[in-house]
């Protein structure tokens, strides 16, 4: 199996070169990809050096997966020539999330639905998927009809450069505006922006929750509102979810419900003071979910708290997970 890492050097790069290790995956040609920059420069995988290679030496590669971490503009460009090749790509940026010629998948929940023709393969959004993993298996049973989220986003999801500013302000400097992530200080702060504001109020990331839920979920009929807020937390996004169902449902059930899906794990002991937490889940693939309670203010109403290390399952695992899904079934 070759396969290229497009971003290597990357936040998520990084990650990703640690998750393919880490899960052993079945590579026999390692080619690490990333701006012209730093071609030539050394990557260590498995405890070996391998040079940085250009974009369109990796193309001529003909690498059998390549796993994209470097940005929408750059996705655009390059994962076509990649996929003309017959190069599988698996693209982590927000490129063709929305393609309606393009799977938008959480193993978990959708990775059935991919075939040898998907030549390009988009990952969701960090925020997004945590949370279909916990929804999916309840939206099946119970039918979900509205969802009201809050987000509590790591600034680790905004880059390198956010994690920078962090950084430089936690030491007590105040760093320049050019070399700041964020319109404000994010050290002991709360930002109540991720992304761009649209022409609806809402932010870019905000309606990502709304777009990338229904399409995963395939259902249309999703009412869905949302408030994204950034916070200084190292690594580790949670998410406060209001759910209101069709039909009704028993606590009890709703917890085994969650207990017994794939890649979940309950965290919920108020007695113990257990919950998830980014500190607990940092580091981990897994996506765990607490606070589960019934929204007594509603009819079929209820709330969950969902937390997931955003640079591994909000990113790097879930892209592994869909190349080792691809593996597995044969599809590349």
């Amino acid at each position: 199996m070759k396969v290229a890492v497009v971003g290597a050097t990357g936040l998520v790069g990084r990650v990703m070169n640690e998750v393919l290790e880490e899960f052993n995956f079945p590579i026999t040609e390692y080619i690490p990809v990333a701006s012209s920059r730093s071609v030539g420069l050394l990557v260590t995988y498995m405890g070996k050096e391998y040079p940085i290679v250009s974009m369109q030496d990796a193309v001529d590669m003909v690498p059998d997966i390549a796993i994209f971490s470097a940005g929408g503009s750059t996705s655009l460009e390059w994962a076509p020539k990649f996929a003309e090749k017959g190069t599988v790509v698996i693209d982590n940026s927000s490129a063709w999330r929305m393609d309606p010629s393009k799977k938008l998948i959480v193993p978990e929940v959708n990775a059935d639905t991919l075939t040898k023709e998907d030549k390009i393969i988009a990952n969701p959004n960090c925020s997004t998927i945590q949370m279909v993993v916990a929804l999916a298996p309840l939206h099946k049973k119970y039918g979900i009809k509205r969802l009201v989220i809050s987000t509590y986003q790591s600034f680790t999801g905004t880059g390198a450069k956010a994690v920078a500013q962090y950084e430089s302000e936690k030491a007590g400097a105040k760093p320049e505006k050019a070399d700041m992530a964020y319109h404000y200080q994010i050290y002991e702060n709360a930002i109540p922006q991720c992304d761009v504001f649209l022409d609806n109020l809402y932010t870019k990331e905000e309606m990502k929750l709304v777009h990338e839920t229904k399409k995963i979920l395939g259902d249309d009929t999703l009412r869905i509102t949302a408030t994204a807020v950034r916070i200084p937390v190292n690594g580790g996004h949670s998410e406060s979810v209001n759910i209101e169902f069709h039909h009704p449902f028993e606590l009890d059930e709703v917890n085994k419900v969650l207990e017994d899906a794939e890649g979940i794990v309950v965290l919920d002991d108020p007695d113990s003071f257990q919950y998830p937490m980014p500190l607990y889940a940092k580091n981990k693939n897994d996506v765990f979910v607490g606070r589960i309670r019934r929204d007594e203010s509603v009819d079929n109403g209820l709330n969950l708290w969902i937390v997931a290390d955003n640079l591994r399952k909000g990113a790097a695992t879930n892209a592994v997970q869909i190349a080792e899904y691809l593996v597995k079934h044969h599809l590349v």
